[in-house]
């Protein structure tokens, strides 16, 4: 079965039915259509969820061009990868991409190898940036909300039993959370 999908963004005021038109002259049988920002990603889009959770082996999942699918290639392959386990497989009406033909197969495994390189030199350019920043005495992470004095005037608080972890946490500005993360290090630290 030939199954569309058409995407167009809220905020510009666009008209889903050209690409409706298309993807209907194309030989779809079941169209999904949406309002729906493509940067926000393709988990907050419904219908899409909708659309690859009823794929079956041989169906095509086609779209009038590839950014209404997708707007960044590592969603893009993994919808791609999330149809190929389906067994279903994927056209592209504007730019000629697909994967019906082992041409077309060929094609989108390139693309999912320069998305691994991709991937690959973002994580060694990430881990090169914090391993020079250590270097410089710099660390991630939030800073501590606490100074390491009101930490102690916080810990001594509540061991003592003067106040609750909620009523020294209400008293420095931070969740009981914070406060029984520092209550479990003190814990590990004494013993």
């Amino acid at each position: 079965m030939h199954i569309g999908y058409a995407r167009v963004s809220k905020k510009d005021d666009q008209d889903v039915q050209a690409q409706v038109a298309a993807l209907k002259t194309a030989g779809c049988e079941r169209l999904y259509y949406e309002e729906a920002s493509g940067g926000r990603g393709r988990w907050d889009r419904p219908e899409l969820h909708k659309l690859l959770d009823q794929l079956r082996p041989d169906d095509v999942v086609m779209v009038w061009k590839l950014d209404r699918l997708s707007r960044s290639l590592k969603d893009l392959i993994a919808i791609l990868e999330r149809l190929e386990k389906a067994g279903a497989k994927f056209q592209s009406l504007t730019e000629h991409v697909e994967t019906v033909s082992p041409a077309g197969r060929m094609l989108m495994q390139m693309l999912g190898s320069f998305a691994e390189f991709e991937r690959a030199m973002i994580r060694e350019r990430t881990k090169r940036g914090l391993e020079y920043a250590r270097s410089q005495g710099r660390t991630g992470g939030r800073k501590p909300k606490l100074s390491p004095s009101q930490e102690t005037t916080l810990l001594k608080l509540v061991e003592a039993g003067e106040k609750s972890g909620a009523e020294a946490g209400r008293l420095f500005g931070v969740s009981k959370a914070t406060v029984s993360r520092l209550l479990s290090r003190q814990r590990l630290a004494d013993s």
